[in-house]
């Protein structure tokens, strides 16, 4: 089976005040999705936008950005239900309303930068139900080490599907700091029939994405993880971060999964978007 690459172009914090390649129009996001596909991604994670580039769970942007990349390319969606640190849990969970084939499950509330991002418990365990029933594959957000026991609590609570899926998110100001001794450590904890991937946050982006790989893992790309390419350049959009993450895996001596190689290792339902 081949490494997932997940595209992550658009995020809940920078404006294009930040870097101007930020997508946050749906046809922008679009069109940075369709060059990540064509360059080896096979899931999308989806940050929505709205006229003021402010984060937002809005059905109908959010609509609208599902059908502008469905209509482009066959990529797998993952739409995130963190939004952004100030819309309402009610209003995040409401996005997998839309059924994507993946949408995130922050199991746990914490200091996130200068904000705090709420996930009271019952709520995170009512949002599993339903995703359970829509039939919502969750990506688990870990962004320190207890989110993970909160999630096999989950698990054994059978709120979850047997073949969990997490992130380990490394390098926001209130997590796991972006260190390799960190990485090693959550990779160790997780269980063996797990799929999982890093999320390096800043400066760290592109050595965390080489040592997942390394140790099995898979990895994820884009605008919203670090607008910068190198030390002082931005990156001229999503797409070299997408490529320089693919040629990590060739590298490697590793291949990229195809989309039904993905759906079949996340054990995804087929569906009508």
């Amino acid at each position: 089976m081949g490494v997932v690459l997940t595209v992550a172009p658009t995020g809940p914090v920078a404006t294009k005040a930040d870097n101007s390649a930020l997508p946050t129009t749906p046809q922008e996001i679009a069109a940075a999705v369709l060059e990540a596909y064509e360059l080896g991604a096979a899931v999308a994670h989806i940050h929505v936008r709205d006229h003021e580039e402010r984060p937002t769970a809005d059905l109908g942007i959010a609509r609208e950005a599902i059908a502008e990349i469905s209509a482009r390319c066959p990529i797998l969606i993952q739409l995130s239900t963190g939004v952004g640190m100030g819309v309402p849990f009610q209003e995040r969970a409401r996005l997998v309303e839309l059924r994507p084939e993946m949408a995130t499950l922050n199991p746990c509330s914490m200091t996130f930068g200068g904000g705090e991002f709420s996930n009271p418990p019952q709520s995170v365990r009512a949002l599993a139900a339903r995703m359970q029933e829509l039939g919502v594959k969750p990506e688990l957000e870990i962004y320190d080490t207890g989110h993970l026991d909160a999630c096999l609590r989950l698990r054994d609570e059978g709120l979850l599907p047997e073949k969990l899926q997490f992130s380990l998110v490394l390098g926001v100001a209130g997590g796991m700091a972006a260190t390799a001794e960190n990485l090693v450590t959550m990779a160790a904890r997780l269980p063996q029939d797990c799929v999982w991937q890093v999320v390096a946050i800043g400066r760290a982006n592109l050595r965390l994405s080489a040592m997942a790989l390394a140790l099995g893992g898979n990895v994820r790309a884009g605008l919203e993880d670090t607008l910068y390419l190198r030390k002082g350049e931005l990156s001229l959009g999503n797409a070299p971060l997408v490529a320089r993450a693919a040629a990590l895996v060739e590298a490697l001596d590793l291949s990229l999964a195809s989309i039904e190689e993905t759906r079949s290792l996340l054990e995804l339902p087929e569906r009508q978007r």
